[in-house]
């Protein structure tokens, strides 16, 4: 753990593992209650020094933790890969796509703006100025490990906020080596504190409750953040949540088939299904549904499971047991309620990969309402095909979700894309386009899938306060 610029080793330790094999690959502190307590007081005391540097110095800082993750980029994607899972190449991206939120917010933290407003009294003059909320705590997850802390570090940081975090559980390795980077380049102690633990709950409570928190900033599952909200309520902290997601994929009749299931191939299987802007339901429309699914059961049967080190592996394993029961039962469920497995539809254990948590990639089709797989955000590599008829009807089901975080349509009518990009309840569409995703591009959802926004302009927004000065001359 890093607390107040110094890094703790003389405590209790717990044991991080290797997904694809089961061995053990590092250990790292277990941390308490206490030392929750203990990073939030060093973020509270570096505070007033951090706030008053000017947004050139901070932007400096993150300038250069953007250039050390660029010059580490094979280093820590092949961290991340061992820890967490993901094939190479896809955490190669990843600490790309991370690096790119340090650059973003380096910029954006010069950009600040105040105004002044006009009064209606000659006498008097409005001032408006935006200030760091304060003390931020922020858990992060185990399924981008390196880019869900920079996306929140980086506007934290730039806007002049202090921080204490927790990592997943499972990834506290990526946690480490970030917060390295940020050390090396210059990050003055207590500023940004890490906190590593086993168990997660007594972290959070102490990040919900503790009175110098300003602000609880939280990517993960969609239960744990209500519950975290609701423990910051008595309080009024400012929350930002990023949460569970039930994606549709729309492809309507009039767009390629062939290349709309190479689409839905790439994303959906993207990190193992392990995202939450995957798609979880596919539904294509009937008159082309027969092309789909020739082109998507091909891709699927031909995707090779296993260790992500070894380049010809495309699906890495799922990141533990309990994400293995809860796909095969949502999986087990469908085939019970009628639909029709295509390909995959249960665990590997054969060529070694017994050692690890690995389920074949697999295509179900004829999915319906009543089945779980329809309702729950799976998390896993199976994509739930869904045949519908009417362009009104598909987007009522792409609707009916307590979700709302993202949405794709395939289509090459203007008129349509544009009418279903309006009707869509959710807050990421792409629209032709499997990865609609950017440090300069707003990532947040509707209903139950979040609240606040994270990149882009809105992203350093959430750590600002308004402050309006009245003058009177």
């Amino acid at each position: 753990m890093l607390i107040n610029g110094e890094w703790l080793t003389d405590t209790p330790t717990f044991s991080v593992f290797n997904p694809a094999t089961g061995e053990e690959i590092g250990h790292v502190a277990d941390g308490t209650a206490t030392d929750a307590m203990r990073a939030i007081d060093a973020a509270s005391a570096a505070l007033p020094a951090w706030v008053s540097e000017t947004a050139y110095a901070r932007s400096a800082l993150l300038y250069r933790a953007h250039h050390l993750m660029l010059e580490r980029q094979h280093e820590l994607a092949e961290l991340m890969t061992k820890e967490q899972g993901k094939p190479l190449k896809a955490s190669m991206n990843e600490v790309k796509y991370a690096a790119d939120f340090l650059l973003w917010f380096a910029e954006e933290a010069k950009r600040v703006y105040g105004e002044t407003i006009p009064s209606a009294r000659s006498d008097q003059r409005f001032l408006v100025q935006k200030q760091a909320v304060g003390v931020v705590a922020a858990v992060t997850p185990w399924n981008y490990p390196i880019s869900m802390l920079t996306r929140k570090l980086g506007p934290a940081l730039a806007a002049g906020c202090t921080v204490a975090l927790k990592p997943a559980e499972s990834t506290p390795l990526c946690a480490i080596a970030v917060f390295k980077i940020l050390e090396e380049a210059g990050l003055p102690p207590g500023v940004a504190n890490l906190v590593t633990a086993s168990d997660p709950k007594p972290i959070g409570e102490v990040f919900c409750t503790h009175p110098a928190v300003r602000k609880l900033t939280f990517t993960g599952s969609t239960a744990v953040g209500k519950h975290l909200a609701q423990a910051c309520a008595p309080q009024l902290k400012r929350v930002s949540m990023e949460l569970g997601g039930h994606a549709p994929f729309i492809v309507y009749d009039d767009a390629d088939p062939v290349h709309a299931a190479k689409g839905v191939s790439l994303v959906k299987f993207l990190n193992t299904g392990q995202a939450c802007i995957s798609p979880n339901r596919i539904f294509v429309q009937r008159r082309i549904l027969d092309p789909f699914l020739e082109t998507l059961q091909a891709r699927v049967s031909g995707m090779q499971a296993g260790d992500g080190m070894d380049p010809a592996n495309s699906i890495g394993p799922l990141i533990n047991e309990s994400a293995i029961e809860k796909v095969d039962r949502q999986v087990q469920d469908a085939i019970n309620h009628g639909a029709t497995l295509l390909a995959g539809g249960s665990r590997l254990t054969e060529n070694g990969l017994d050692q690890g948590c690995f389920y074949g990639a697999t295509l179900l089709t004829d999915v319906t309402p009543e089945m779980v797989i329809y309702r729950e955000e799976t998390f896993g590599p199976v994509a739930a095909v869904v045949p519908f008829d009417d362009e009104d009807d598909v987007i009522a089901m792409a609707n009916d979700t307590d979700y709302g975080l993202a949405a794709y349509i395939y289509t090459q009518n203007l008129a349509r894309a544009l009418r279903t990009f309006e009707q869509l309840q959710f807050g990421i569409i792409g629209i032709n386009d499997i990865n609609p995703t950017s440090a300069a591009a707003p990532f947040g959802g509707m209903k139950e899938s979040g609240l606040g926004r994270e990149g882009a302009r809105e992203g350093i927004e959430e750590y600002l306060e308004t402050k309006l000065g009245g003058l009177s001359i």
